[in-house]
């Protein structure tokens, strides 16, 4: 009888981000202060928009989604970012690892899907503005999130059963800072090839056409901008556009790289940085560049502090 030499894998462990040396201290401060600030902001989002009655429309509603999911994923993923750092590493359950991954892939997709009905929802309001009360009624707000929701928990489901039911044996150990699909299926036993093509072809599926539609709404909306008048307005309105186009650019560039082009093809350390991006950096900057620069959002915080 043969026996068999792999021992199951309960724990992993991150490596996260090695020799730091003396900028450890740093570098935790700094990602630290940017996780505290990413709370305050979109949690500040969150409850303008519940209790402030001029920002109920439809753009704020998206606005507030966008905020709840940024918030999520900040809260999943950097505390372990911050354990890896100052400690060189840090452990977790095998089904801790699955859970993380599979909650942060949901908010991720769902950013995707949001920034789609978001770009969706101003193209209506610039460029068929007759239209815009009647189609972007509660109701149809609702449904657009809710559908959100659902296709973004199902799709992930998917690929994400397919690495739960993977054997991992012997290696335990991820070079990356937290519990993301293609480093945990390196420590795979098994014939990873057709899971990871189900993987590249559902991340590409999420990716390019909500990319597409974005990028399709602003440029009708930057024809629109252009039959504008006045030289302030117009300034105005490709300064929102293009704060906008350039977060879009970095979140879905970032996740393209890192799931649609074969991870062989990038170092490492290039991938965790890329990782940082969207991460890190998204949930930071996304309330300032869509919500917190809003004047009636600026109003409805007055009126509050007041």
């Amino acid at each position: 009888m043969q026996m068999n030499n792999h021992s199951m894998v309960s724990e992993i462990f991150l490596l996260g981000f090695q020799h730091l040396n003396n900028f450890k201290i740093l570098i935790f401060s700094l990602i630290l202060l940017i996780h505290i600030l990413t709370i305050y902001e979109n949690a500040l989002v969150i409850v303008l928009v519940t209790i402030s009655q001029n920002l109920h429309s439809p753009m704020f509603f998206f606005l507030q989604q966008l905020s709840l999911s940024d918030l999520l994923q900040s809260m999943l993923i950097v505390p372990i970012l911050l354990k890896t750092v100052i400690n060189e590493g840090a452990k977790i359950p095998l089904i801790g690892c699955i859970a993380q991954l599979y909650i942060f892939a949901v908010t991720e997709g769902l950013q995707c899907l949001l920034l789609t009905v978001m770009s969706y929802d101003r193209y209506l309001a610039i460029c068929n503005p007759l239209c815009y009360s009647s189609i972007m009624n509660h109701r149809f707000c609702v449904k657009l999130i809710v559908m959100s929701w659902l296709l973004a928990l199902s799709l992930i489901s998917v690929t994400v059963i397919t690495a739960a039911t993977q054997e991992f044996c012997n290696q335990n150990t991820i070079n990356h800072f937290f519990c993301d699909y293609f480093p945990l299926l390196e420590l795979s036993c098994s014939d990873t090839s057709l899971v990871q093509i189900l993987a590249i072809a559902l991340s590409l599926t999420m990716l390019l056409i909500p990319f597409m539609v974005i990028t399709g709404s602003y440029i009708c909306i930057a024809h629109e901008i252009l039959k504008i008048t006045s030289n302030i307005g117009r300034q105005k309105a490709f300064s929102t556009c293009s704060s906008h186009l350039a977060v879009v650019s970095i979140f879905y560039g970032s996740l393209f790289v890192t799931y649609v082009v074969p991870t062989r093809n990038q170092s490492q350390t290039i991938g965790k940085i890329l990782s940082l991006l969207y991460t890190v950096v998204t949930p930071f900057i996304n309330p300032m560049i869509y919500s917190l620069r809003s004047t009636d959002m600026k109003k409805a915080l007055e009126n509050i502090i007041q």
